[in-house]
């Protein structure tokens, strides 16, 4: 049976490219909104969700890490795509013809240079791909899009330019959530641990919590803290680790954090992407 992957976005967006990526056998939904795309998978009209968590540019999307707890959803998976900006337009319109490029604000000012060397104003869009998908209704020999090649593929558009990116490294981490938890040890470049906790309300209790990892040895790659409930006071935390809990070493940092905090919760165990490397 084929699966189905939600993603937030239109045909063609980087979060459809992830899909593609990981999954490349499998259906995809175009959804709305990020409550959108995990509505789907909790519904059953989708049996995982593609997620952006953060960018080697950006940093963090907002709103992710105050879902993830909340949705239901666990990480079975996780993928790195590299974001190419293509400049695309009707077939047959030289560079020279475009007056205006829509994009997605934060496309926008990576590609700032070239549209200036060729004169065209930028236009600032919802949504890159959807601009290609209007774009290839309205048939202007005017107007360009900056998206990704598989948002011009989709339309029909041709690539005027490729890899207009400022940042060479510019790289979009996704996770992929299902329904349902998968602790197998697969894939061959080892594992990762992603949870959240709250820290308990005592002197230095994140210093404490964090001691553990670094006497056993366990590599965090990620600690980020966020307000939760509305309060200034209550603070979760999200953290990535290397490993998976049944080894001896995150076993141990995993018990010691719990002497520490009000709540553990473990969101996903799953292979690591050898984009890390």
């Amino acid at each position: 049976m084929t699966q189905r992957i939600a993603f937030q976005g239109a045909l063609g967006a980087y979060s459809h490219e992830a899909c593609v990526d990981a999954r490349p056998d499998a259906e995809v939904l175009p959804c709305q909104t990020f409550e959108d795309v995990i509505a789907a998978v909790r519904e059953g009209r989708a049996d995982l969700a593609m997620l952006p968590v953060e960018n080697t540019t950006y940093g963090r999307v907002a709103d992710i890490h105050r879902l993830l707890p909340d949705s239901g959803l666990r990480i079975v998976d996780e993928a790195f795509v590299r974001v190419h900006i293509s400049l695309m337009a009707q077939p047959g319109v030289a560079i020279e013809e475009l007056e205006t490029v829509r994009a997605h604000p934060v496309l926008l000012p990576q590609a700032a240079s070239f549209l200036r060397q060729y004169g065209i104003r930028g236009e600032s869009w919802a949504d890159s791909a959807g601009a290609a998908a209007e774009l290839a209704q309205t048939g202007s020999r005017t107007l360009g899009v900056l998206a990704s090649d598989l948002a011009a593929e989709i339309n029909g558009l041709h690539v005027l330019a490729r890899h207009l990116e400022d940042h060479a490294h510019n790289t979009t981490r996704f996770l992929l959530m299902s329904p349902e938890p998968d602790n197998s040890r697969r894939g061959s470049h080892g594992m990762m641990t992603t949870f959240v906790f709250q820290v308990r309300n005592i002197p230095a209790a994140l210093y404490k919590a964090m001691g553990g990892f670094a006497t056993n040895g366990v590599n965090m790659t990620k600690l980020e803290s966020y307000m939760v409930g509305g309060s200034f006071t209550a603070t979760q935390f999200y953290a990535d680790i290397e490993g998976h809990p049944e080894d001896p070493a995150v076993a141990r940092a995993l018990e010691e954090l719990g002497y520490f905090t009000n709540t553990l919760d473990i969101l996903g165990v799953y292979p690591r992407d050898p984009g890390r490397d």
